[in-house]
């Protein structure tokens, strides 16, 4: 594990890599983040657990929108990923560990952990969590759901860490997180970690602001990396 450099990250980040579908590169692919580090760009890229925790390198619960496959990645071992291919490629879905020696240290690295607002996985975590110290080179982690810090502070206290924040519910009413979880269940983790989402908006954040539309930006719409930390206790 290399020490917190905040200064590395202050950079463009490769939203889920310096994707383009029409070039082949389609997002969290091995094409994008290859493209990124040929920029110098850093990555963000998304993690979720395949079968038995093992932490694969992509954004949805289901394969369907971005292969030529379908039904849930929490069904698929690392052997049975290697056939599922992204359109036009013959690139299949990374596992977490195959990311980290693509990119070994060359750029720094922004990971959000994805959520089901489920209880977070031991094995998921605790395999994030191994891979991460054993890296060397600039890394962070991060997660909407408080659950999946407060578990990686257990697990490895000195990794950075950070909580990621958006808005429930636009002006207009629009929410995208509706179906993912409710008005009740929202407010219900909230007053769980209330003390831990205060303590971090009290820090200030490292990284700009950004609405950029483009896939170079730490942003992707209201969405906002809040902080990079290892140093708050309670998450």
């Amino acid at each position: 594990m290399t020490p917190l450099d905040r200064s590395v990250f202050l950079r463009p980040i490769a939203h889920r890599g310096w994707h383009n579908t029409l070039a082949g590169r389609t997002e969290n692919s091995r094409p994008a983040f290859t493209a990124a580090i040929g920029q110098g760009y850093g990555i963000e890229c998304d993690v979720r657990p395949a079968k038995a925790g093992l932490p694969v390198v992509f954004h949805d619960e289901t394969l369907d929108r971005v292969t030529g496959s379908k039904g849930l990645l929490a069904h698929h071992t690392a052997e049975s990923l290697r056939s599922v291919l992204y359109p036009g490629s013959a690139t299949c879905v990374m596992t977490f560990d195959e990311l980290l020696q693509l990119v070994a240290g060359r750029v720094p690295l922004l990971v959000e952990i994805k959520s089901e607002w489920d209880p977070p996985d031991p094995a998921f975590l605790g395999e994030i969590a191994r891979l991460s110290i054993a890296y060397h080179g600039p890394l962070a982690l991060m997660s909407f759901d408080p659950a999946i810090l407060i578990g990686l502070r257990a697990l490895a206290p000195a990794l950075p860490r950070g909580i990621v924040s958006g808005l429930y519910e636009s002006e207009d009413g629009d929410t995208w997180w509706a179906g993912k979880i409710s008005k009740d269940k929202f407010n219900e983790i909230f007053q769980t970690h209330k003390k831990s989402v205060q303590n971090v908006a009290q820090h200030q954040s490292i990284m700009p602001y950004s609405t950029s539309a483009g896939p170079v930006a730490l942003i992707s719409g209201s969405t906002r990396f809040t902080d990079i930390t290892n140093d708050i206790d309670d998450i």
